[in-house]
């Protein structure tokens, strides 16, 4: 027998995603007294109501906060949404979105949902590495989350794969547990300069640019690493864990079934002075969009701008 869907619930404003810019936009909109439902299970059921934020040890560039965890500073966010009673959220993932006269309907594997306008804050997926032993060795030794599994690898030698400033906070958060970190970058390595200067100063973490790893070997678990150039007269590196911190990928997919415009990377482009779409009451805030500069402060305005212009449009369509 077919599970059966709750009658339509009817929205001003629906959410998708629920992390720091559409928790955010949620409290936003509520002020502006918006009926809003948060729709979220963060990046396929990966991540808590938070996001991505909450995988990060330590959050220092956030006002308001000289130094706060991102898993204590997405609760305060959450908490502060849900001060408003007409926010509501909801640990569900929307699987189609249509829409139809004007009204968006939205299904989960629970429930259908109608709402007037809709922010898209689905944020991103980790990417992953395409070679031989990624794959299999995932959750053996290959992760994605250094505050998530770092505790694992106390005492041992891991390499973290990347040149961001989310690869060096990755190492040095690893520098806790591990004796012995790699970074390798296939280009430079470019964090934050307080970051690179934290990084040079750990004699744990030894820093590789312009080097790619290209085998991942192991038994039960990871043993070794492969890469394209020799380091003491060796191309193979003896590690326990491969951390990798390569970038995101947009979770566009449903935007892109409603007819928003992506660019070539998949990342919603958006009006940024409104956080509108090419779409009519279609929004986008956070890291899905083509903005250049992506923290959870640019997130969580762009959210707080959607919200109003989202206000703005059922104002003007009534």
């Amino acid at each position: 027998m077919k599970k059966e869907i709750a009658k339509s619930s009817a929205y001003d404003f629906l959410v998708m995603g629920a992390g720091g810019t559409g928790l955010a936009a949620a409290m936003y909109a509520a002020r502006l007294g918006l009926k809003t439902l948060v729709l979220g299970k963060s990046n396929g059921s990966e991540l808590p109501v938070g996001g991505v934020i909450t995988t990060t040890d330590s959050v220092e560039n956030y006002p308001g906060f000289a130094k706060i965890s991102g898993f204590e500073l997405a609760k305060k966010i959450e908490e502060h949404a849900r001060e408003y009673p007409l926010v509501t959220i909801k640990e569900e993932e929307a699987v189609k979105v249509e829409k139809k006269a004007g009204i968006f309907f939205v299904k989960t594997s629970k429930s259908k949902y109608k709402t007037k306008t809709i922010l898209f804050a689905t944020g991103t997926k980790w990417r992953k590495l395409d070679i031989p032993g990624s794959k299999e060795f995932e959750n053996k030794g290959v992760h994605y989350c250094a505050l998530c599994d770092g505790p694992l690898f106390r005492n041992k030698t891991i390499a973290v794969v990347g040149g961001s400033d989310s690869a060096v906070k990755d190492a040095l958060l690893l520098s806790k547990y591990a004796k012995k970190i790699y970074i390798l970058a296939r280009g430079r390595i470019h964090p934050e300069p307080i970051n690179l200067e934290r990084a040079k100063h750990d004699k744990k973490i030894e820093m590789m640019e312009d080097v790619n790893i290209k085998e991942i070997r192991g038994k039960e678990s990871v043993t070794s690493i492969i890469i394209d150039r020799t380091r003491k007269g060796k191309n193979e590196i003896n590690v326990e864990g491969v951390f990798v911190a390569i970038g995101h990928i947009p979770m566009s997919e449903l935007a892109k079934s409603l007819g928003v415009k992506t660019d070539e990377k998949g990342e919603i482009i958006i009006n940024h002075e409104t956080s509108e779409t090419n779409v009519r009451g279609v929004l986008a805030a956070g890291d899905v969009t083509n903005k250049e500069f992506k923290q959870l402060i640019t997130g969580v305005a762009d959210g707080c701008t959607a919200a109003y212009y989202a206000h703005e449009f059922i104002m003007k369509d009534n």
